[in-house]
């Protein structure tokens, strides 16, 4: 049985789904702050904190769990700069409670999802996992420090972890059944999504005079079912003895903002109104990541690789989740 910590978010629960397919069988523990219940079967579904120590003790002693998939965070750049404290909290002390609870339980595998906002400004396009470290936010700092906290309990307890950095998740399940839906909404692809369907007027574009293919800014679009079969990968790469490492998880393309918005167009068949805004301070003009070693190590190889495919998955649950015309 492996653990699923924040499996009914948005990543998380498309991680359920593909564990199940799979051949795995997944429990879930999740606060439901973010998750949706209905994104996972209701009897793998376990409500709770990671801050709750005897709750962890307790599941663990209930149900023979071989790993865990840690994905249980918050991840609100801009919040974690206004409150941080709960982030350090969250993602930083309830991540030590769950690792203690795994060591005490001598359970000694665990998948953590972490993120490309560890490296902060890039120095190089793409980015490699040896790119300095350098997280311009407490968000991105609270992943780093558990990335410490893994190597660390792996030098002294055995306790052994495959660390993915995500670029940007964007997608949804081919078959529609589950997708992206966050409130607040903060990713570029459904809030494009959202003036296809009438729920906002425009999207904003951040700056159109960036070094770049059209001037607006670069980013890593990766699908978040190929993250998911990544993250099995993960879990049977530690299976046959793996050593604690860490992989990036991107495509290694980007795609400009504009690229995005006018693939939206094509796929959704709409006009979808633009707006041009200031630059976002720390904005950095290209995200883009290297993950040939999750190919190399992992075998992983995106099947839906290009924007064109990724937007088509998230319309498609978009509509079927905030309503047709």
């Amino acid at each position: 049985m492996i653990l699923v910590t924040g499996g009914a978010g948005y990543i998380g629960s498309h991680v359920v789904l593909a564990l199940q397919r799979a051949g795995f069988e997944a429990l879930v523990l999740d606060n439901l702050v973010y998750g949706h219940a209905e994104f996972v079967p209701a009897d793998k579904l376990i409500h709770g904190e990671l801050e709750d120590r005897e709750k962890l003790k307790q599941l663990f002693a209930d149900h023979p769990i071989e790993a865990v998939i840690h994905m249980a965070a918050y991840a609100y750049v801009g919040e974690s700069v206004t409150k941080p404290a709960i982030y350090y909290r969250n993602n930083i002390y309830g991540t030590l409670c769950l690792l203690e609870a795994m060591v005490e339980a001598g359970v000694g595998k665990i998948v953590f999802s972490s993120t490309c906002a560890t490296y902060g400004e890039p120095d190089q396009i793409p980015i490699p996992e040896s790119h300095p470290q350098r997280p311009i936010n407490p968000y991105g700092f609270t992943k780093l420090v558990v990335e410490q906290m893994l190597r660390d309990f792996d030098r002294a307890y055995g306790l052994r972890s495959v660390v993915f950095r995500y670029f940007n998740a964007a997608g949804a399940e081919p078959d529609g059944q589950i997708g992206e839906d966050h409130n607040p909404e903060t990713h570029l692809i459904p809030l494009v999504l959202d003036v296809a369907i009438g729920r906002r007027p425009h999207i904003t574009v951040f700056g159109d005079d960036y070094a770049t293919v059209d001037g607006t800014c670069v980013r890593d679009y990766i699908h978040v079912s190929d993250l998911a079969d990544a993250h099995v990968l993960g879990l049977k790469y530690l299976r046959t003895g793996g050593e604690t490492t860490f992989f990036n998880l991107g495509n290694g393309n980007g795609f400009s903002v504009q690229q995005v918005i006018d693939a939206a167009r094509q796929i959704t068949g709409k006009p979808i109104a633009q707006v041009l805004g200031a630059r976002r301070p720390g904005d950095p003009a290209q995200l883009v990541g290297g993950a040939d070693r999750a190919r190399q190590v992992l075998g992983w190889s995106p099947r839906f690789a290009d924007i064109e495919t990724i937007i088509a998955t998230a319309w498609r649950w978009h509509q079927s989740r905030f309503g047709k015309d």
